[in-house]
């Protein structure tokens, strides 16, 4: 309670929350999140990257036509790439929206229409990927259009991650809701730009592992693509593309670190960093190893390098859950304790609302319905309506005190005894005050 309270006076939004089971176990579905996510950006990476790589390559190709040809063959791989992205996207997006429905929804809420901007977006970077790779031939004259399709479809790939990041990294911060005015002021958070220079790096670490694993496959007809470029040259430039970016990484990850706030940090989340970066160490170091071995000897240790750089991908991704649930923790217990309040208002108002209709069904009742009411409590134990039980039936009290209901009252607060083959009837003065006792009178004498 003293949490809320000073909670409460710093104005940080503590929602009522509407709890509902979850289908599965909370711990299946951060699973489901971290793993579908993992395999989403990869794809989401390799389309990203694809891209870049792409534009770079067409724009050398002006004067190189090696280079002109290694665009085209990239550019194939991104609109498939994009499509398994799409994809996979879904279970990440249902995941997160089940685990932190309240501050996913929040976000995306306090960034208003640049959030909704990402599918108009999105349409219209894909739609350009299309064009791009289906006019090679059509706009092999206009290299200056054909470039500028794949540029603008490049600028956009690369703005949306701004907003994704924006939104993911803003529901994290409860406490700035209330001083984010749009888009830009969440852009400004701390963390944002070092996490999507991250980003960017990994993509182009990703490709290049990729553009590498490609150019190797024993079914890929390279010698009939290429005439100068030999398929160690491809190899060469992936890993060399990889190492680098991975350098980069390992450079601006400790910049990563120290713009995280430190109310999402534990020796958990340092623990599976230090542990991503040890296997990234080895794994750079084979990469090293293969660039300036033995050209007959750049396959080997391929998928060691990918198993090493893979295991490093999933302590960072495990560690980004890990962050995201310290950061959250205290405030989802705010609002744990908010529900519970709200779900003990709830029950007291549910129980007033019965009162008052309890209250207005009776006012709504004759006064010989409320009469037999009085006499399913006090009298039903010993008198029916038509047979003898303890006491004489009903229909007999109701000749005998016809038109008398003072008679009647009188008798029932102080009964005496007139037949032998009775009991003495208890009187019933003290327990039924003049109302009620109106009431009874009502519904016996109206018993025909």
């Amino acid at each position: 309670m003293i949490n809320l309270y000073i909670a409460l006076q710093n104005n940080v939004p503590v929602p009522k929350d509407i709890p509902l089971p979850l289908p599965m176990p909370e711990w299946f579905f951060v699973v489901v999140l971290v793993l579908s996510f993992l395999l989403h950006i990869l794809f989401v990476n390799l389309m990203l990257g694809g891209s870049i790589l792409a534009l770079i390559a067409q724009i050398k190709g002006l004067k190189n036509k090696e280079y002109d040809i290694l665009a085209h063959e990239i550019a194939k791989t991104i609109t498939v790439n994009k499509s398994i992205a799409v994809v996979l996207g879904i279970a990440p997006l249902l995941s997160i929206n089940v685990l932190y429905t309240i501050y996913f929804y929040s976000a995306n809420a306090l960034t208003g229409l640049m959030w909704i901007a990402v599918i108009p977006l999105v349409t219209v970077a894909f739609l350009l990927t299309y064009l791009h790779k289906y006019t090679w031939k059509t706009l092999e004259n206009h290299k200056g259009v054909h470039i500028s399709i794949l540029a603008l479809a490049t600028v956009i790939f690369l703005f949306i991650p701004f907003i994704f990041l924006t939104n993911i990294n803003l529901m994290l911060f409860p406490e700035k809701w209330a001083l984010v005015k749009g888009f830009v002021d969440a852009l400004f958070l701390p963390n944002v730009f070092p996490r999507y220079l991250h980003f960017i790096l990994s993509s182009l670490a990703v490709t290049g592992l990729f553009i590498f694993w490609y150019n190797s496959r024993k079914s890929y007809p390279f010698e009939a693509i290429y005439q100068q470029f030999t398929r160690y040259d491809i190899q060469k430039k992936g890993y060399s593309l990889a190492l680098t970016a991975s350098i980069c990484q390992c450079m601006i990850g400790p910049l990563v670190l120290l713009t995280l706030p430190s109310k999402g940090m534990g020796w958990n989340l340092i623990l599976v960093i230090f542990s991503g970066v040890a296997f990234a160490v080895p794994a750079m170091w084979l990469i090293w190893k293969r660039l300036t071995g033995e050209k007959e000897n750049i396959e080997k240790d391929f998928y060691k390098i990918a198993m090493l750089l893979g295991i490093t991908v999933l302590c960072m991704g495990s560690g980004r859950q890990i962050y995201r649930s310290n950061s959250l923790e205290k405030h989802r217990e705010l609002v744990r304790i908010k529900t519970d309040e709200f779900q003990i208002l709830k029950k007291k108002a549910a129980a007033k609302i019965k009162e008052v209709e309890a209250g207005e069904a009776s006012a709504d009742m004759s006064e010989a319905e409320k009469g037999q009411k009085v006499f399913s409590q006090y009298c039903a134990s010993c008198h029916k309506v038509d047979e003898k039980l303890v006491g004489p039936p009903v229909l007999e009290m109701a000749k005998i005190y016809k038109d008398n209901v003072a008679d009647l009252q009188k008798w029932i607060k102080n009964p005496g005894k007139k037949r032998p083959d009775y009991p003495q009837m208890p009187g019933f003065e003290s327990q039924l005050d003049q109302q009620k006792l109106d009431q009874l009178a009502e519904y016996i004498l109206t018993i025909k």
